[in-house]
């Protein structure tokens, strides 16, 4: 329901109305924040002979706060709750019409449509759609174990806002401010000029952490935020070679350095899109440790695999941060700060925080949770999946990745058929090849002699001896980050080196019935076996003892 107002605009009902004075407050509040909004000109595109969708939040406070009364006095329906009820293990896909409320209150209207659009005109027709605004979505998982290289179409999508379109990339400018010598403010002409900044290539895997959530999830359900820790598979992750300019050479040449000590200082990206947080209007804002620039190559992109960079993943010029959790190479970046401490924006100081499994709604801090930085070690299986039916000549066929952040690289992957009692090594000949900041795809048919339920996992060791726990209840957390336990899927094994299931699957085949597309639970639809065959066994081998 909405109140039309004296301006013109509807304004939803108030939130709390626990009498009528607090409700007239609260309509008025609206009502003062849709007029300033609206008719005094305080509500406007950022840029718009640059950008589209692009509203500046942090430069003007009194537009931030009027927009936050405007929330706070707006009634918005609860966010979904998907984890008390069993998630789909393919295609979750959640629809974000809370998000999409939050953007149509504050004028944003035309943003999750367009942020669509993009899903639509920039990504493979069976990508996964895991939330659908903000668009979350991951590859096929065949689709991504074709190449080291992911496709831009097949790469995985994580994003916080809608995205915001650049008109006029001729235009485009990114600011640099904050603990340094002298401010920059450069064109992407600027950065593509080679006389100014060496020009860089690098391969990078991007992973979020929340990749493989859904199995945190299918054990205890956790954090439930407003927009959705989202229930991903096991293909949020996705490596791409990038162009662009290293950051240490832009602060170093345009910028004469930075003034503070190279180990307290920190770079903060400020990217276009916007992000709500508590009735409160940010846009995207994460920082790195400045060692991290000192060290680990970070990149501002403006192409992905040779072209330019798609809008879904940052047009025209991101952060890549390699090693890190993805959430941390901001897209669509306006503004770069050095500061003295990380920032304070929700993203860095209130996501992505790391709780042990005794946190949760009942005594959770943000202070008690720390900041997930760089990527641990972590594989999966993407085929088979879990719970298929694998008919084999006693050697079943594994496929998947394995990748390791920060300074690591994978070493070793290792897979088991029973349960994680023992392991095989993956031959090098079966895996891609090395990279620092990579990961590394692999291949293996491992001996399987048992029939029935088995459990099948897998792991990696990295380049400083880490590896994966067995369990996912050693990794549970409250917000549901980072599962790095062993990847094990459940399967169902029919070796057809056994006699008497090489027989079955002969009278399946004779039947015309394909044995591995039905359920497992399906009866044999006809008798097991002829009377005198039953006889002549049971008194070849009787049930009971004979004296």
């Amino acid at each position: 329901m909405a109140t039309k107002t004296a301006s013109g605009l509807n304004v939803p009902t108030a939130r709390r109305i626990p009498g009528q004075a607090e409700a007239e407050r609260a309509a008025k509040t609206a009502e003062a924040a849709a007029r300033a909004l609206k008719e005094d000109g305080q509500f406007k595109e950022e840029q718009p002979d640059v950008w589209e969708g692009y509203v500046e939040w942090e430069k003007y406070p009194e537009k931030k706060r009027l927009a936050g009364e405007l929330m706070k006095a707006t009634k918005f329906p609860p966010p979904p709750e998907f984890q008390l009820a069993p998630v789909p293990k393919r295609n979750p896909v959640l629809y974000g019409d809370i998000y999409k409320d939050f953007h149509h209150t504050v004028g944003m209207d035309s943003v999750p449509e367009y942020s669509w659009g993009c899903v639509l005109k920039e990504k493979s027709k069976t990508m996964n759609h895991v939330l659908a605004f903000p668009y979350n979505g991951e590859p096929n998982h065949l689709e991504l174990l074709k190449d080291p290289v992911t496709p831009n179409d097949h790469h995985f999508v994580r994003n916080h806002g809608g995205i915001p379109k650049c008109i006029n990339p001729d235009k485009y400018e990114v600011e640099i401010s904050g603990k340094i010598n002298k401010k920059a403010s450069l064109k992407l002409s600027d950065l593509k000029d080679p006389k100014q900044f060496p020009q860089r290539k690098l391969a990078v895997t991007l992973q979020c952490c929340g990749t493989r959530r859904i199995e945190q999830i299918a054990l205890y359900p956790g954090h439930g935020l407003l927009v959705p820790n989202a229930p991903w598979p096991e293909a949020a992750i996705g490596n791409a070679v990038y162009t662009g300019v290293y950051l240490q050479d832009v602060l170093e040449k345009a910028c004469g350095g930075i003034t503070i000590d190279r180990m307290q200082a920190h770079a903060e990206f400020i990217s276009a899109d916007t992000y709500f947080k508590y009735d409160t209007l940010y846009n995207y804002a994460v920082s790195v440790p400045y060692r991290f620039v000192d060290k680990e190559n970070v990149m501002l992109a403006w192409e992905m695999n040779g072209e330019p960079l798609p809008e879904i993943h940052g047009f025209p010029l991101r952060v890549v941060v390699p090693g890190v959790i993805g959430a941390r190479s901001a897209k669509w970046l306006t503004r770069i700060n050095i500061l003295d401490a990380p920032s304070l924006a929700p993203v860095q100081s209130k996501e992505y925080l790391y709780y042990s499994g005794q946190f949760g709604k009942h005594n959770t801090l943000f202070s008690n949770g720390f900041s997930i930085e760089r990527m641990p070690v972590s594989s999966a299986i993407m085929t088979p999946n879990d719970g298929d039916i694998i008919i084999h000549d006693g050697k079943l066929h594994l496929e998947g990745w394995a990748y390791s952040g920060g300074e690591n690289w994978v070493e070793r992957i290792e897979c088991s058929v029973d349960g994680g009692f023992t392991w095989y090594v993956v031959p090098e000949e079966n895996i891609s090849k090395k990279h620092y900041y990579t990961w590394r795809l692999w291949k293996y048919d491992i001996p399987l002699d048992a029939e029935g339920w088995c459990e099948v996992l897998v792991r990696a060791w990295d380049s400083s001896c880490n590896t994966q726990p067995i369990s996912v209840r050693s990794v549970w957390n409250w917000d549901l980050h980072v599962t790095q336990s062993c990847h094990k899927i459940k399967l169902y094994s029919v070796n057809r080196t056994k006699p008497l299931t090489a027989q079955r699957l002969k009278e399946y085949e004779d039947a015309g019935i394909d044995f591995a597309a039905e359920p497992i639970t399906r009866p044999v639809p006809w008798p097991l076996e002829d009377m005198d065959t039953y006889l002549a066994r049971v008194r070849k081998y009787p049930r009971e003892p004979v004296d």
